[in-house]
């Protein structure tokens, strides 16, 4: 089983990579999340993997009992999923913002704080830049 999950973690960590180095903020932002979800497994598989063995003492038990699932990666995934959904909420509400500011989500045609480029490529840019105006 362990197999099975080391594959599935490098197919996550592979596809989260891919989309961290897409030049869109919003993939940007589905690349954390899709990597946040792979460190989840990656902790959940350390911890060890016990199919259908609680993590819960019984009622008349004062400590568990083997075999047995360690509680605490579970307790670490629940509360990673958690922090995790408030960091999607957040990217998500400022991805929204910086559109509504700026207008495109292209990393690139965010940099309104950096000075113009000179050269060919500066006016491709300033020529998509016209473009988009008179498309507005």
């Amino acid at each position: 089983m362990e197999v099975v999950m080391a594959f599935v973690i490098g197919i996550l960590v592979a596809g989260s990579v891919y989309l961290l180095l897409s030049r869109n903020v919003l993939r940007a932002v589905f690349g954390v999340i899709l990597l946040s979800n792979a460190v989840n497994l990656v902790i959940l598989t350390v911890g060890g993997l016990s199919l259908g063995l609680p993590p819960l003492i019984g009622p008349e038990a004062k400590v568990l009992a083997e075999p047995y699932s360690n509680p605490l990666p579970q307790a670490l995934i629940l509360t990673a999923i958690v922090i995790g959904f408030g960091l999607l909420s957040f990217a998500l509400a400022l991805v929204y913002r910086a559109y509504q500011e700026l207008g495109t989500l292209d990393s690139d045609g965010m940099r309104v704080a950096e000075p113009p480029e000179a050269g060919p490529a500066a006016d491709a840019g300033e020529m998509a830049d016209a473009r988009r105006r008179e498309a507005a």
